[in-house]
């Protein structure tokens, strides 16, 4: 938004939904970098590019071999490929300036949500977080896949402890986990069951460091905020925290190696922890502590101000939008549909949520007219005041003007090439090639009838006519059958009793329409007979059209 003209007592966030998207049962959403396209995931296994200025689909991906719920959709750094999950346990790369798939690879568990790799322009790793298993990175191109730890062993057998359950193929059990790359995709947070957020480098699958969370609960959701500064996470005891990055945006894993150097004093579990403090540190925490609801699909806002989460009860699509300084500024109220996923715009104060039902709620700010922004110096009143005029206001030249100086230099170019950086895109990845809209692909008019407004018009006055006093007989299903009625009307009735639509070949005169009109304001007697016609033979009245029928009496 353009910060100058916003009101700074104003929140810059989201108040009412402005409108909604439909098209098929829509699951989950995802912006681009910029905000110019929006990602939707079907429940027919088609994926949606919304062009979000237009509010129009751009275009449509579909996989003849996914008939599954779309899970999760994910954009590439620059916007020209999307990483789609299904739950027919598949990842597929799209390009989305063509539509084509480029690889499709089939995992052994359903992912809940798929992240490519953020450092590349075209990535072929992916992050994924399947139903029951562990997270893995996958390589797209050959289908490998790598399991990253969730756990960190005990310091006393160097064992990690022994699951309750077992599947029956004898691998232990695990319950959804959460992990995401951090910024620049060189080290992946995995949050896991027992409230602990590692940090593993995923190149050589060695956790790094660790961060109890509070509580100990399961973490269920982890996300970085746009600039990488701030860690959101989502426990299951209906908490939201936010950790503060402490580690540099780039180059986090060797500036991990020299957090290690310090500590090597301690080993396992305890230099763990002691380098996680070293990395992460509690910002501020998030929950109603009146309804103690749980969250879901948590996010930051684009510039990382905002913290938004929406309420999992059944029945309710509310919205909660915290600042970061961890007050509650404003709750969201939609339908009385379920939410299921909720995405911030990246540049806009937008928020587009989910709903059960399908559909994409867009929330947007509502600005109220301030006509007084257009003129500086003009001044509102709340109720009427006597106004002094100065002695030279009306003056051609005031006097007052004549004493002020400028204090702009004329002789100073104006820069009017370079282009001011965005706040929101001032990292370094910034790209000439990014992909912000899609060309346009026109669809073909479908042709109308060009009698379609005869057919509809002569059922019109059809039905004007029954219980009119013009008609004689009522038929059985109340349609008036006058013998007197003319050829126009004659046709439509035929056309409704045989049940097929006829093409006339002449389009009635407008005196004919006018003498239509006439007929059906002015009623008669109910004898049902025309009133003669004097001075006017038929063929002046008809003029070859064949208006006035048979019974026209002399």
């Amino acid at each position: 938004m353009n910060a100058p003209i916003i009101d700074p007592l104003q929140g810059d966030f989201p108040e009412v939904i402005e409108e909604y998207l439909e098209h098929g049962v829509m699951k989950c959403i995802a912006f681009n970098r910029r905000g110019t396209l929006l990602a939707a995931g079907c429940s027919d296994g088609n994926c949606v590019i919304w062009d979000f200025e237009t509010r129009g689909i751009a275009k449509e991906l579909h996989d003849k071999e996914c008939n599954a719920a779309i899970t999760s959709v994910c954009w590439s750094k620059y916007g020209h490929r999307i990483l789609v999950s299904a739950a027919d346990k598949s990842l597929t790369l799209w390009d989305v300036v063509s539509g084509e798939r480029i690889t499709r690879t089939t995992l052994q568990q359903t992912p809940l949500q798929a992240r490519l790799h953020p450092g590349s322009s075209t990535p072929s790793l992916c992050l994924a977080c399947p139903l029951s298993s562990a997270p893995m990175i996958v390589d797209l191109t050959t289908g490998s896949t790598t399991v990253l730890p969730v756990s960190v062993p005990d310091a006393g057998n160097g064992l990690v402890p022994a699951s309750r359950n077992k599947f029956s193929d004898g691998t232990p059990p695990f319950t959804p986990t959460a992990a995401c790359f951090n910024k620049f995709g060189d080290l992946v947070y995995v949050g896991n069951s027992k409230g602990e957020i590692l940090i593993i480098d995923y190149k050589t699958i060695q956790v790094h460091a660790m961060v109890p969370v509070t509580g100990g609960a399961v973490i269920k959701n982890i996300v970085f905020s746009r600039n990488g500064q701030y860690l959101l996470t989502n426990s299951n005891d209906r908490t939201l925290r936010i950790y503060e990055n402490l580690l540099p945006l780039k180059d986090g894993r060797r500036a991990l190696d020299g957090i290690e150097e310090t500590h090597k004093e301690l080993n396992g579990v305890e230099k763990l922890k002691a380098v996680g403090s070293k990395c992460l540190t509690l910002f501020r925490d998030f929950q109603d502590s009146v309804t103690k609801v749980h969250w879901k699909a948590p996010c930051f806002s684009g510039d990382g101000e905002w913290v938004v989460g929406g309420c999992a009860s059944k029945g309710e699509h509310k919205i909660y939008i915290w600042d970061r300084a961890g007050h509650l500024v404003k709750i969201l109220e939609g339908p009385k549909e379920a939410l299921i996923d909720l995405a911030w715009h990246p540049v806009h104060p937008i928020v587009v949520s989910v709903s059960l039902t399908g559909l994409v709620y867009i929330w947007a700010k509502d600005y109220t007219e301030n006509w007084s922004a257009f003129a500086p110096d003009f001044k509102e009143l709340e109720e009427n005041e006597e106004y002094v005029e100065r002695e030279d206001e009306f003056d051609l030249v005031p006097e007052t003007e004549k004493v002020k100086e400028s204090d702009v230099n004329e002789d100073d170019e104006v820069d009017i090439v370079t282009l001011e950086k965005d706040s929101a895109f001032s990292d370094s990845d910034m790209s000439q090639d990014e992909l912000c809209f899609l060309p346009a692909i026109p669809s073909p008019d479908v042709p109308e009838q060009q009698d379609k407004g005869v057919e509809s018009s002569s059922k019109l006055v059809d039905s004007n006519h029954s219980g009119s006093p013009l008609s004689e007989e009522a038929g059985p299903n109340g349609r008036a059958t006058n013998h007197a009625s003319s050829p126009l009307e004659d046709n439509s009735i035929a056309d409704d009793a045989g049940g097929s639509r006829m093409k006339r070949k002449r389009k009635p005169s407008e005196k004919i329409l006018e003498l239509q009109a006439e007929k059906v304001k002015k009623p008669l007697k109910p004898s049902g007979r025309l009133s003669k016609v004097k001075n006017k033979s038929v063929a002046d009245l008809d003029n070859g059209n064949g208006f006035l029928g048979d019974d026209v009496s002399d």
